[in-house]
């Protein structure tokens, strides 16, 4: 039985396999069972809604149709000839578009954007305390590599940061979503998705397949924020890495997925001025950079004098440079004055930590910092109530890995191990004049420790 064959190169290869399957009698559904590719990926492909099937999916195809040489040439040529055609969508799709301006993150944000585009990075989880600006980051990054001509697909998990105008790229939206959906989720009854081989290019076929046949093999971001800390199914994220050679994977995340692979990177809040810092140099901190752009939003009037650095500056201490702090702080400049302010939060900083205008999400720093508290394991809690005791209760005490040795009277290795874990959780951050040897505790955390009763 013959039949018709569209030579245009972007349904060449659909065209060929509805012409080999009707020409030995199959039906879509026995083709399905002779290659174990899902009857929608067949349907996919003979329609032309998918054009660029992986390399696996063509050699299934072509040993379930029983193809001489000659003919399995020509459907990989055709194949080959998809991924390297035109791509699947009208342009190329692009990040959000942030709502403010970035300022104090230009050395985090030229790493990742090196590490996503000619390092060797294929999955990054950007991640640090609730508020800290991880999706501005990702914001800034995926801005730059769309400007250099990369394309940008963005899915965002409930609850993450919408500080933000969502992105117009429906039919790619979908596919993303679909793709994050079958990463997380059980494993399906259909026999196609059983263990071994066959089942592991079947997920590829299934749940990376619609969003390979978006990507092909060329160099897309996909970033995932706000990600669960709980991680996806790891086979099924290295199927979909495996399936799309060209992507990369941006998370913003408050924990790390702790899977191989994955390349860790702690964002610690801003950077804050020394005390006694000249006023020109206390201007130029990113942390009063920042505080000073949302106090000019609440009063539009405001001009910083050498007084008003002076308090900036210290608020920001008092805060850790922490943005989503300093964002709420600055609300209360509606019905007070900095003076004032600054009283306030040297009293009690945590008391001033959600948003004057209320609504949702308004103590979402708040909440995340007794999260991350709470969230410890018991060694590292034990530690960070040492650490805010006695003489450490001094806002700025630096200390290293000897003195939670010394202070825990356990050795280095299980030293390290809770050291990291208060990294990694936000509480704690490197002392970056100390060149990343030494440590202090948040004094958010250390207020906090002092509010919450001791665990028994």
């Amino acid at each position: 039985m013959n039949a018709h064959v569209n030579t245009d190169s972007t349904s060449r290869v659909g065209a060929l396999i509805r012409a080999h399957r009707l020409r030995i009698g199959l039906t879509q559904r026995e083709l399905a069972d002779l290659s174990t590719i899902s009857v929608r990926a067949i349907r996919d492909l003979e329609q032309g809604k998918a054009r660029r099937p992986r390399p696996d999916t063509v050699r299934l195809m072509a040993d379930a149709l029983r193809l001489g040489p000659r003919a399995r040439a020509a459907l990989e040529a055709a194949a080959q000839q998809g991924r390297a055609g035109g791509q699947g969508w009208g342009r190329p799709p692009a990040p959000p578009t942030a709502l403010h301006a970035m300022s104090g993150r230009d050395a985090e944000t030229a790493v990742l954007e090196r590490e996503l585009s000619v390092g060797g990075e294929r999955l990054v989880n950007v991640v640090g305390l609730g508020g800290v600006g991880k999706t501005r980051v990702a914001l800034e990054v995926a801005e730059r590599l769309h400007a250099a001509g990369v394309p940008v697909l963005w899915h965002a998990f409930p609850g993450a940061s919408a500080d933000h105008l969502g992105c117009a790229e429906p039919e790619s939206a979908a596919r993303v979503a679909a793709t994050v959906a079958d990463l997380y989720g059980p494993p399906p009854a259909d026999a196609a998705y059983g263990g071994g081989g066959a089942g592991a290019g079947a997920f590829g076929e299934a749940a990376g397949g619609g969003l390979f046949e978006l990507l092909g093999e060329q160099r897309v971001l996909l970033v995932l924020d706000g990600a669960p800390a709980v991680a996806p199914r790891f086979d099924r994220l290295t199927a979909l890495l495996r399936a799309c050679p060209g992507l990369r994977v941006l998370v913003t995340s408050e924990r790390p997925w702790e899977v191989p692979g994955e390349r860790i990177f702690l964002l610690s809040p801003l950077e804050v001025p020394a005390e006694g810092a000249a006023p020109d140099a206390t201007a130029l901190a990113p942390a009063v950079r920042v505080f000073l752009d949302h106090v000019r939003r609440v009063r539009p009037e405001f001009t910083a004098g050498p007084a008003d650095l002076a308090r900036a500056a210290r608020l920001c201490r008092r805060l850790d440079g922490h943005p989503g702090a300093l964002a709420a702080a600055a609300s209360w400049l509606v019905v007070c004055d900095l003076t004032t302010l600054c009283l306030s939060l040297d009293a009690d900083p945590v008391a001033l930590l959600d948003h004057l205008g209320g609504g949702a999400g308004a103590d979402r720093f708040r909440a995340a910092l007794r999260s991350r508290t709470d969230g410890l394991s018991a060694g590292a809690r034990e530690l960070l109530d040492a650490l805010c005791a006695g003489e450490a209760e001094d806002a700025g005490a630096e200390f290293g890995l000897t003195d939670v040795a010394a202070l825990t009277g356990r050795g280095l290795p299980e030293s390290g191990r809770m050291l990291r874990e208060l990294l990694i959780s936000g509480t704690v951050r490197a002392a970056s004049e100390s060149g990343g040897s030494r440590f202090r505790v948040l004094s958010l955390v250390r207020a906090a420790t002092r509010r919450t009763p001791q665990r028994a």
